[in-house]
């Protein structure tokens, strides 16, 4: 489990095949061979390290489901390690479990160093988004401040600028998203009891 406080943007040294190594500093300090660490959003499992480098072994089925696979050497990645029970909890509860990936519609600069973030969604994660909500993309904890149809719009603060990737992003970028668990858990409560039990397929749910 996460919180989506991105501790450091680490750097991708290699990916070879199913192998990804980054080097993280913060996050090599103390990662020992089966711990859980979050790449760009993505929940990874440590199977070597060396110095500040840390290596994962990822599964097709993430590479189909992330923006993993267009990783390349010296991208830069947004790396938080798991929370403990002792965490202030900064963001809002992450499971770095992959809900779809989103493209940047724009990315417009302010005056006071932030920017205005759009992506578009993909329609099947719109039911768990609400203004005011939160979202995770590659991995950062988000509050959406718009709404307008498929587009999501993100204020950024210029920390949020600096100290993660999103700062950096270009129209069409694919960004990992991860819709907040308890909007999940709520719909997912809802159409069992509109449905007496039995599963809503997407888009097609009954309204009271």
């Amino acid at each position: 489990m996460f919180t989506g406080i991105v501790e450091e943007l680490g750097h991708v040294v290699s990916r070879e095949g199913s192998r990804l190594v980054v080097r993280s500093p913060i996050a090599a300090s103390d990662a020992a061979i089966g711990d859980s660490i979050s790449i760009d959003g993505v929940c990874l499992t440590v199977v070597a390290r060396d110095g500040d480098e840390v290596s994962f072994d990822i599964s097709k089925e993430t590479f189909d489901r992330t923006s993993l696979a267009a990783l390349r050497s010296s991208d830069a990645v947004n790396v938080e390690r798991p929370a403990t029970l002792a965490s202030r909890l900064g963001g809002h509860l992450v499971q770095g479990h992959v809900d779809g990936i989103a493209h940047v519609s724009a990315l417009r600069l302010e005056a006071d160093g932030g920017a205005r973030l759009s992506v578009r969604l993909p329609g099947q994660l719109l039911r768990y988004v609400v203004e005011k909500g939160s979202i995770t993309l590659d991995g950062v904890s988000l509050t959406v401040a718009a709404l307008r149809g498929e587009v999501i719009e993100i204020a950024l603060i210029p920390h949020t600028m600096v100290a993660t990737t999103l700062g950096s992003v270009h129209a069409g970028d694919p960004v990992n998203v991860e819709v907040d668990v308890v909007a999940r858990y709520v719909a997912r409560s809802i159409e069992s009891l509109l449905t007496d039990g039995d599963a809503v397929e997407p888009g097609k749910e009954r309204t009271a």
